[in-house]
């Protein structure tokens, strides 16, 4: 017979009991509580439903733009174009002067959005790192602003133009739009969050306010400006109300003006050329806003996770 000692039998079978394992050993997260399959299917759905929602008049816009006539007008709906053609994007362009609208867009939207985010640098930086009297009145007024519609200052701005000469101009389009209370707010929320130590250091050097901001604050600040840069330019490149109402001339309007001169030139019975139309008119952002879709969602939230 065999005597068991109690003492180190516990001890095996405590050292043979299953332990549970820190969650930074294993590599492993440990799992939440699974999610309803209903509730799962609503989820996809409601995902499913907003896609379809932006992308099927995009996908009807691109598609009526290089289908036939007939395709347009059959019933039921034709998803799938018979055949591709160029026949509305060439009666688009001859019937309107596209040409011209494009130059007007590009012309307004370049220098008005270099002249928009340099104001909106230029003000946020002194709002952060310059000491001048009535600093946060002035602040809060400026972003006091963004409650206003944009639409308040049109009679007062049209005035203003037209007392200077500046109707159907470039300047006329651009100049009253550059200051921007968003673009600013956006940049000094950006400049908060640079370390006031290396600026004191730049400062200790010898240089002056521009140095520091143009070596120092811009670099650091890169890619909100970015970001700003991209939100102005897509705001200036579908800018409507203004352009409408300060230009008169079929030469000085920009592409979305110009959108409405085709569609009166053709009516409502030519949907294929108005649909080319409109595809000249929002290409370009389309295109802009998936390339740097990343760089703006990574500049909205720069600084807001440590």
């Amino acid at each position: 017979m065999s005597a068991t000692v109690p003492g180190r039998a516990a001890t095996l079978t405590a050292d043979r009991t299953p332990q549970p394992s820190a969650p930074g050993r294993s590599g492993r997260r440990p799992r939440g509580p699974r999610r309803a399959l209903w509730k799962t299917i609503l989820l996809t759905a409601g995902v499913l439903a907003t896609i379809a929602v932006f992308l099927v008049p995009l996908y009807w816009l691109f598609s009526s733009a290089f289908k036939p006539r007939q395709d347009i007008y059959s019933w039921p709906l034709r998803w799938f174009p018979s055949e591709l053609t160029l026949d509305n994007v060439v009666e688009a362009w001859t019937s309107a002067p596209f040409d011209r609208f494009f130059m007007n867009s590009i012309i307004t939207t370049g220098v008005g959005t270099v002249l928009e985010v340099t104001l909106a640098i230029l003000c946020a930086y002194a709002f952060v790192f310059v000491e001048f009297r009535f600093k946060n009145i002035l602040f809060g007024l400026i972003i006091a602003s963004l409650m206003l519609p944009g639409h308040v200052t049109l009679i007062v701005n049209y005035i203003t133009v037209a007392n200077l000469g500046w109707l159907n101009t470039y300047q006329g389009m651009i100049l009253p739009g550059i200051a921007s209370a968003f673009a600013m707010f956006l940049l000094y929320q950006s400049m908060r969050g640079i370390d006031r130590d290396i600026l004191q250091a730049a400062e200790i050097d010898g240089a002056g306010h521009l140095r520091r901001m143009v070596t120092i604050v811009i670099p650091l600040s890169a890619p909100m400006i970015l970001t700003c840069t991209l939100i102005v330019m897509v705001g200036k490149w579908n800018e409507y109300v203004w352009p409408l109402i300060v230009t008169s001339t079929t030469d000085m309007r920009t592409l979305p003006i110009g959108l409405l001169f085709l569609r009166s030139q053709e009516g409502y019975s030519n949907w294929g050329a108005i649909m080319a139309g409109a595809l000249f008119v929002s290409l370009p952002m389309l295109v802009l806003f998936f390339l740097a879709q990343k760089r703006i969602i990574g500049g909205l939230t720069a600084g807001a996770l440590k």
